[in-house]
């Protein structure tokens, strides 16, 4: 984990996670060194992360960070429902995802699953400093030619708009259900009764519409297929 700039200036505390070491400090440059103007933000500090333990650590650390910059193929990430996860965990910490691509469907996951905006790598360096401007403004920041509104006709975008219904403790405990936890195990990773538990359980499957843990767990995979249609490329690529 790296901190880079200027921590005396008062500015916004970013955390750039991407596990592309050249990337991340291309996309640090950029902020730091933009064009200025309206559209300008003043930078405290930047930090690194190439995983997403980093990013979870760097954030139970500094709670007080502005903004996550988020590569969805990052190790660790798990796709959509990585961001579903860490939006879970940290709800107050917005999060920008920067993609090489800019697939529609995928760009509206990213907001059903509390993305404050979706930035594509190939963005001009105004364009994107003034996207990370809207953010720490307290706005959101999508490809303007991508409609939002436009609802998806398919099975995964039924189950997204489901999955987006679930509150941030709901969604770590399908997440902990996912990694095959028992109900005794997510009771003691969340300081809470295996009875708050179950109660949590019931909730997600009643809101998934889900018949079992298995199934619910199953169409979370399938939400992480539709990254990996998009993004077909992995981290060794």
């Amino acid at each position: 984990m790296n901190a880079i700039g200027n921590e005396a200036s008062g500015g916004a505390r970013l955390v750039i996670a991407d596990d592309h070491p050249l990337f991340r400090d291309a996309l640090r440059q950029a902020l730091l060194n933009g064009a200025g103007g309206d559209a300008d933000v003043s930078i405290g500090e930047v930090k690194e992360a190439g995983s997403i333990d980093d990013v979870m650590s760097e954030l139970s650390e500094n709670p007080g960070t502005d903004l996550v910059l988020l590569d969805l193929t990052m190790p660790g990430v798990r796709g959509l429902s990585g961001l579903m996860n860490l939006r879970a965990r940290f709800p107050d910490v917005p999060v920008v995802v920067v993609s090489a691509s800019d697939d529609p469907a995928v760009v509206r996951r990213c907001a059903d699953f509390g993305a404050s905006g979706f930035i594509p790598k190939s963005l001009q360096v105004a364009e994107m400093r003034g996207a990370v401007a809207s953010v720490i403004d307290g706005g959101e920041w999508f490809p303007p030619d991508i409609d939002l509104a436009t609802e998806d006709e398919n099975e995964l975008a039924d189950i997204a708009h489901r999955l987006a219904t679930l509150t941030p403790q709901q969604v770590r405990v399908l997440m902990m259900l996912g990694e095959g936890l028992l109900n005794k195990q997510i009771a003691y990773e969340l300081s809470v009764s295996e009875a708050t538990v179950k109660a949590h359980v019931s909730a997600i499957l009643q809101k998934l519409g889900a018949d079992s843990r298995t199934q619910a767990v199953i169409m979370v995979n399938r939400i992480d297929a539709l990254q990996r249609d998009a993004f077909p490329l992995t981290e060794a690529d």
